[in-house]
């Protein structure tokens, strides 16, 4: 997931796209996201709902 993120990904990552281009069910690409929050790699930006998108956290 992160050298897509870090290779070319253009647009928001919300769970629609991200399920799309791994071929994998939105529920997996939440859980995904999830994971990825929890090692302070993602960050869940404040809208929420169906507009919710994610980040990656800046590497220090």
């Amino acid at each position: 997931m992160l050298h897509k993120l870090l290779d070319r990904f253009e647009g928001k990552l919300i769970s629609s796209k991200w399920s799309t281009m791994t071929k994998c069910s939105q529920d997996t690409a939440l859980r995904d996201f999830q994971d990825l929050i929890n090692k302070d790699l993602l960050i869940k930006e404040s809208s929420g709902g169906r507009s919710t998108s994610y980040i990656l956290q800046e590497l220090v």
